[in-house]
């Protein structure tokens, strides 16, 4: 079990996603940002490893327009020397490394101009990590879109479009449930359909579900990854106190997470924490944590 948490570390001094406006675009810009943010994942990276903290959703704002028409720069070349370095240090430390590219890319939109887009934006992730030079356990997690007033035909469409993907980009594509439409129910149907392992998102599935039990869902779900996929993700989050549902909290939540992590015991899986303080909650989960035998 690892612990992790996404893109933002707001300890380290720099930051990994910084970017700039399409109309302030030039190639002078684009490899300064660029540089920047590779120099500051790697910052991340050695502060995560000094805490234990062996799980990091690379942010999808790491090569600024990176998918964009106006991006002809070379940046796969320009950076190679970099991006193998970042990734030796990964695999010789054992880092788990995610992604999750933007809400705007839909699978199974009917508009064919957002699926071509959502496939150039899902082209460039597994070409980051093709650079990092990392195995199919670094993974790219994707929900499933829109219902489109017709959930059947949605799912179809994501299919489809799943299947027109190139294999390098497939056997990086987890699925994740989300708390609106498609619940973990409907995700073990696309994986029937496609083989797609599933990301379990705990906190969506506490607000859409089928009444599963925790265990015997997560024991489903966990059938879905293959060995060349790595031991599972999930999505740890709880409801931010007086505020909308759905609203991810401020800092963690230690009864709650310590409830889960009984709940789910002995399943092993690697847990992504999308809490918004990002790396002071990530420490607290691995003190917790040195006590259980799936972490330790």
């Amino acid at each position: 079990m690892k612990i992790g948490y996404p893109c933002i570390n707001w300890t380290v001094d720099c930051k990994s996603d910084r970017t700039f406006r399409l109309k302030s675009y030039s190639e002078k810009r684009l490899k300064e940002t660029v540089e920047n943010n590779l120099t500051c994942l790697a910052k991340i990276l050695s502060y995560n490893l000094k805490r234990n903290i062996l799980f990091f959703r690379i942010t999808s704002d790491l090569i600024p327009f990176a998918s964009h028409p106006v991006c002809t720069y070379n940046w796969p070349d320009e950076f190679k020397d970099q991006f193998i370095s970042i990734g030796s240090y990964i695999k010789k430390n054992h880092i788990r490394i995610s992604m999750h590219p933007d809400q705007f890319i839909v699978l199974n939109s009917p508009d064919p101009k957002i699926v071509k887009r959502s496939i150039d934006e899902l082209k460039y992730h597994a070409q980051v990590l093709d650079l990092l030079n990392l195995n199919n356990t670094a993974k790219i997690q994707l929900h499933v879109g829109g219902v489109y007033k017709n959930k059947q035909k949605s799912l179809k469409r994501f299919v489809e479009n799943f299947e027109k993907l190139s294999t390098n980009i497939r056997n990086r594509l987890v699925i994740e449930n989300d708390d609106k439409s498609y619940s973990i129910k409907d995700c073990l149907n696309l994986h029937n359909l496609t083989g797609m392992p599933i990301l379990f998102d705990y906190y969506h599935h506490q607000i859409l579900n089928n009444k599963e039990k925790l265990s015997d869902i997560l024991s489903d779900v966990k059938k879905t990854w293959n060995k060349s996929d790595g031991i599972l993700m999930v999505d740890y989050s709880s409801q931010k106190p007086n505020e909308r549902i759905g609203a991810h909290a401020e800092h963690i939540d230690i009864d709650d997470f310590s409830l889960f992590l009984s709940n789910t015991y002995p399943i092993d899986f690697d847990i992504m924490l999308e809490i918004k303080d990002k790396e002071k909650s990530a420490i607290k989960a691995v003190e917790l944590l040195r006590n259980d035998i799936r972490f330790i």
